[in-house]
């Protein structure tokens, strides 16, 4: 029997809940909605977030007040060169009055987890995330331990700060589900800004709107979302295409395309609709397809990035001729359900 896509009354909630914490969000990061709106949508795919940018344009705000919009556990980490894998994960104690040891968890175990510009750390430090990423546990002197869900790290670097810097490798940037860069705000956003933030720090006013279980029950309904075969063939053409444009050495991976539609079925929950529509598709394939490529010799030369790569694919692949359909089919699977 295949799963009924939500009712209404849930698809109400995720309008309600995720309208809310973007609201507390945009109250401190001001002037860019559409990069709160996908960094909720990666929350609710249970995805990670890595914000690339330059220094003081407000990354570390965004993943703070993301965080204290849900009342739950936050675990910071100000990554530096002389970080340990134990730092992240956490150690085991030897106590003398029991003669045994007792693990002591690591800012890993907290489902918010905010790495603060982690590509100063080693590439050992950065491996341990690896498995908490995207297995959701941490091994520490060979014993597992599960980490708390809903869990998402939301990790920043400058990329324009090399000096002291370890660049992630392929495997660590393919388990962020997107990239996002902050920019720089408009005058009118920034005049704003000075206004908020002059005699106080808006982060100390921001409370927060739901938590731990709600988000849970929020991502479940986002799941059940219906995707019609059309939008996933879609999703596939477009993942296939950077394997074959000759701007690019390497494509984009199978995990990609998973990524990519649960994305999108995030970002029509939050719109209110039981369906995905490849307008969802194609507003997320830059930050979720863009920083897992990389571009041939040649794209290098000419300044062409993999962001200007994945627009180009985007334009020229063919939208499914049977997308209209979806919400016929969509009604169709509630019947079923």
């Amino acid at each position: 029997m295949l799963q009924a896509v939500p009712s209404s009354s849930e698809l109400d909630d995720v309008v309600d809940t995720t309208g809310r914490m973007r609201a507390g969000v945009e109250s401190v990061v001001t002037g860019r909605p559409d990069l709160v709106r996908t960094t909720i949508a990666v929350l609710l795919a249970e995805g990670h977030i890595l914000l690339e940018d330059v220094p003081g344009v407000g990354k570390t705000t965004l993943a703070k007040a993301v965080a204290r919009t849900i009342d739950c556990p936050v675990g910071r980490i100000q990554f530096t060169p002389d970080l340990l894998p134990s730092d992240l994960t956490g150690v085991n104690i030897f106590r003398t009055q029991t003669h045994e040891f007792e693990f002591r968890p690591g800012p890993v175990f907290a489902h918010v987890v905010i790495g603060d510009e982690i590509n100063r750390a080693s590439p050992k430090t950065q491996s341990a995330l690896l498995e908490c990423m995207q297995e959701a546990q941490a091994t520490v002197d060979g014993r597992t331990y599960p980490l708390p869900r809903p869990f998402l790290v939301v990790a920043t670097q400058n990329p324009v700060e090399m000096e002291g810097t370890y660049p992630l490798p392929e495997a660590q940037r393919d388990r962020f589900m997107a990239r996002l860069t902050v920019g720089y705000p408009s005058v009118e956003s920034e005049l704003d800004m000075l206004d908020l933030q002059e005699t106080s720090d808006p982060l100390d006013q921001l409370r927060p709107v739901t938590d731990a279980a709600s988000v849970a029950r929020l991502i479940g309904t986002t799941r059940r979302l219906f995707a019609a075969p059309a939008v996933k063939r879609y999703v596939v053409d477009l993942v296939t295409a950077t394997r074959q444009d000759h701007g690019l050495r390497l494509g984009a991976s199978p995990r990609a395309a998973i990524q990519l539609l649960r994305a999108a079925k995030s970002v029509a929950a939050m719109e209110g609709r039981d369906h995905v529509l490849p307008d969802d598709v194609q507003q997320l394939a830059e930050p979720v397809l863009a920083h897992r490529l990389l571009p041939s010799t040649e794209s290098r030369l000419s300044g062409r990035s993999t962001s200007d790569i994945v627009a180009d694919i985007v334009e020229r692949t063919p939208l499914p001729v049977s997308a209209a359909l979806t919400a016929t089919a969509s009604r169709a699977r509630r019947a079923i359900g």
